[in-house]
């Protein structure tokens, strides 16, 4: 395995926005795409003048990424890229990923039909955890696939025509969105139906536990260690209270198939309602206020802001509403198997992985956990400068997803020789 630390170029403005055009002579293709499960999906195509047999696919959970940042570097590389939207864009409401498993597999039965001969997956962020499961359940026979979601749904994989891939990048990956928010989540909520609710002995902004704002806040080994005691038994608390509301929802529905018309219609309502879980307070890794805790080149705050309160109290944030089976699937760190942790051992294909320097979500030593837990032989890790977006850390430097793209197409070029 080789690691890199990629240098900046000066001379850049340090700005958010740095449009670039796909090169001259690219192919734009929009498709519409409907899943073996009977989901709406679809995706754009772009292919480099003259064609290509292999083609980049970038897809995550829940964003859209059809202008999808490192699409230039993928088509100047040679390569065709192929950009698929979710069935839940925006939206992780329902969002379960043993379903979006059946997005990602629609998207890739669409490019072997095309002809494409080689097919890499770029999981960046939250795209990591998607895609890495989609390997780890591509590469099993149908009868060895999950049968059910943690929220005991049948998950349909068994007859699921799964195309395997032939190689893996992912940027600025986290460990799977349940394994993100099992480090995030404030576990000094003492009541889930109060949003202002704090047990002060566990909450990451009193003065008493080590917040000093910006410049000083430090926390003592035992303050860490119970408060990520904590935020597992909240996670665990969350768990339960899923499967209660879906134990009851399939208990109402049993007593209707019993009864038939005798059934009550409290019953009825129950067996059809899908509630809604608010989970409060997501915004409290203690590693993005001390910033001595897994050092980086990372500023003080998190992705959703600098100021703590703002953003930890706030209406956005992961996870904010759930139905059970999202939650279960999707945002707990105990019962979703979409995390690195379950599913790096099955990814023995070449794998690049970019890691920002000043990431505020993907931490150097989950990174390197994950990187030492995938199984290919062939793994290049990467470190660029730039923050989760591969924006520049500091004025008159090069944006990271600059100098990230050009590392991409050069190995793109190496690995998937034209």
């Amino acid at each position: 395995m080789r690691q890199t630390l990629a240098q900046p170029t000066a001379g850049f403005l340090n700005t958010d926005w740095n449009p670039r055009d796909i090169p001259n002579g690219t192919a734009t293709r929009n498709v519409v795409l409907r899943t073996a499960d009977g989901a709406a999906t679809g995706g754009s195509l772009y292919t480099p003048a003259g064609g290509s047999r292999t083609v980049v696919c970038v897809m995550h959970p829940r964003e859209f990424m059809a202008c999808h940042y490192l699409i230039p570097d993928i088509v100047g590389a040679g390569c065709a890229a192929w950009s698929q939207s979710p069935r839940s864009v925006g939206n992780d409401l329902r969002l379960e990923h043993e379903f979006a498993l059946h997005d990602v597999a629609a998207g890739l039965a669409f490019l072997r039909a095309q002809g494409f001969e080689r097919i890499v997956l770029l999981g960046n962020s939250g795209g990591a955890g998607l895609y890495a499961f989609y390997v780890q359940q591509s590469s099993l026979p149908g009868s060895e696939r999950i049968a059910r979601t943690p929220g005991g749904r049948p998950t349909q994989l068994a007859e699921l025509d799964m195309p395997t891939v032939d190689g893996l990048v992912f940027v600025g990956p986290h460990p799977g969105q349940g394994a993100l928010l099992m480090n995030c989540i404030d576990p000094s909520v003492s009541d889930e139906g109060d949003a202002l609710s704090v047990d002060a002995s566990l909450d990451p902004l009193n003065p008493d536990n080590g917040y000093c704002g910006r410049e000083g806040t430090r926390y003592a080994p035992a303050f860490i260690e119970r408060y990520r005691a904590a935020q597992r038994a909240r996670v665990e608390r969350i768990d339960a209270l899923a499967r209660e509301l879906i134990a009851a929802r399939m208990a109402a529905r049993k007593r209707i198939k019993d009864m038939g018309d005798a059934a009550s219609a409290m019953d009825r309502r129950m067996a059809a309602h899908t509630p809604i879980i608010n989970v409060w307070r997501t915004d409290a890794d203690l590693r993005c206020f001390d910033l001595s805790l897994d050092p980086s080149e990372r500023r003080f705050g998190s992705l959703w802001g600098s100021d703590p309160f703002a953003s930890n109290y706030g209406a956005v944030g992961f996870a904010r509403q759930c139905t059970p089976e999202s939650w279960l699937s999707t945002w707990s760190g105990l019962s979703s198997n979409a995390t690195l942790e379950k599913t790096a051992a099955a990814l023995v294909q070449p794998t690049l992985v970019v890691e920002y320097t000043g990431d505020q979500a993907c931490f150097p030593g989950d990174v390197r956990r994950i990187v030492e837990a995938i199984a290919s032989s062939d793994k290049q890790h990467l470190r660029v400068r730039g923050d989760h977006h591969g924006r520049a850390l500091s004025s008159g430097e090069e944006p990271g997803r600059l100098a990230a793209g050009r590392h991409l197409a050069d190995w793109l070029r190496q690995t998937f020789p034209r």
